[in-house]
């Protein structure tokens, strides 16, 4: 195996500063050499400030922030376009620019109708609402999905909707026999909730932005078509899911009743979700987002970023998921043995990977990858922190948004090289 990803700077200094042969067993002086010329041209792009000073007082520093794609802020044409927005009263159905978001995102997505909410959060919890019309009814989803572990259980605190939950995969789907093993029978019986709703997450969070299959969704839908049940799902990244399987977003709801989209992530607003269904549901959510206090009303500049957001801001999530793929590959050629990442399973713009050496944890690794360590400058031409997090199963998550270029890219993979080899040439007692 041969490193092929190393920058000419990181390089120089492992020649001159190290055993390069610690870092990768099959890797050799004259292979290094051979790579010298193959150099990152320096662009102009910068990502941000420094958050966090480095231990050398490092006077260059550049922020690659990879924790998540809701860090992204609006280009110069969405600002505009909010500047220049024309806005009414939204609670009275007078902001025009709403209005539009509205109608654009409903025959976008294959729906009757849409409404826009301040959060994905709001998004789901509105929907579980209004399919779950008497409290104590219940709704079925995965034990990983964002709706079950990252939005404070909403539906029972707020919604009186009972959770019960099938066995999440590592593609994000579930197994349609344990699904229907979840259905209750036999309402009005006094001693069960009612089985309402079935909820779905594309891309699946926590599994690394994994795209649902097709024939899932359709199988689920005739689970729940079959016991007179509702099918949602939680689309936040749906559109990046569509842009990975190379469909239009309304073939993947097709497959749904609803659905709720954000448009503050990968599509870069600052603020908003899209909520879809038929006109029945959206005239019933309308009370309920009224009711957790969503309801807004000038709110047309937000929305003018949400059209932008829709209509120019979805055929660029492919860039995301390269820069995605070439930072999972990047890992592997450096050292298979250190890191772990299962290539098929990245599709989309989030990335999960193992640290394989149990001598580095993942806290471990991400704090290197985020402070500026010593010889750093020297070996890469100035300070980088690369922010990213620990997440579930002893991995690390790092998300690809508009903010990350690929010369952003290539800084990370250089800060991984660097963060790598010091750590395996301090584990081998090498100084």
């Amino acid at each position: 195996m041969h490193v092929r990803t190393l920058s000419c700077r990181v390089l120089h200094f492992l020649l001159n500063h190290g055993d390069v042969a610690s870092c990768n067993p099959c890797f050799r002086r004259h292979d290094a050499a051979t790579l010298l010329v193959r150099c990152a041209v320096r662009g102009y792009y910068n990502t941000g400030k420094p958050r966090f000073p480095g231990p050398s007082g490092a006077t260059h520093v550049r922020v690659v922030d990879l924790r998540s794609d809701t860090v992204t802020k609006p280009g110069p044409a969405m600002r505009q376009a909010m500047a220049e927005a024309e806005v009414g009263d939204d609670v009275m159905g007078e902001d025009p620019t709403v209005n539009d978001l509205q109608k654009i995102a409903a025959d976008m997505f294959g729906m009757e109708a849409a409404l826009f909410v301040p959060s994905g959060t709001m998004g789901n919890l509105i929907a579980v609402m209004v399919h779950c019309r008497e409290r104590g009814d219940e709704v079925i989803v995965g034990d990983l999905s964002h709706l079950h572990i990252y939005e404070q259980g909403g539906s029972a605190q707020l919604a009186g909707v009972h959770s019960t939950t099938v066995t999440t995969r590592s593609d994000g789907t579930f197994d349609l026999k344990q699904l229907e093993s979840k259905i209750r029978h036999g309402y009005p019986d006094p001693h069960y909730p009612r089985s309402r709703l079935i909820c779905v997450e594309n891309t699946h969070n926590i599994q690394g932005g994994r795209v649902l299959p097709l024939h899932f969704l359709q199988d689920v839908r005739a689970v729940a078509d079959h016991y007179g049940l509702s099918v949602h799902m939680d689309g936040a990244r749906v559109m990046n899911a569509a842009v990975a399987q190379g469909v239009p977003v309304a073939t993947i709801l097709q497959h749904t009743h609803t659905v709720s989209v954000c448009l503050s992530k990968g599509l870069g607003s600052p603020v908003g979700s899209m909520l879809a269904g038929p006109q029945d549901f959206i005239s019933r959510a309308v009370r309920c987002r009224k009711a957790l206090g969503g309801g807004m009303r000038q709110v047309g500049v937000l929305a003018a970023a949400g059209k932008v957001s829709l209509q120019e801001m979805v055929g660029r999530l492919e860039d995301d998921h390269r820069n995605a793929k070439a930072f999972a590959l990047a890992l592997l050629e450096y050292n298979p043995f250190l890191f772990g990442v299962e290539m098929a399973a990245v599709e989309t713009n989030i990335l999960r990977f193992q640290i394989k050496d149990p001598t580095l944890s993942p806290q471990e690794f991400c704090t290197r990858m985020s402070q500026v360590g010593e010889g750093e400058e020297e070996a890469l031409g100035q300070g980088l922190q690369v922010l990213m997090y620990p997440h579930f199963e002893n991995s690390i998550r790092a998300v690809w948004h508009l903010g990350i270029s690929p010369e952003d890219t290539q800084l990370a993979i250089q800060k991984m090289q660097f963060v790598a080899f010091q750590h395996l040439n301090q584990k081998a007692g090498v100084h």
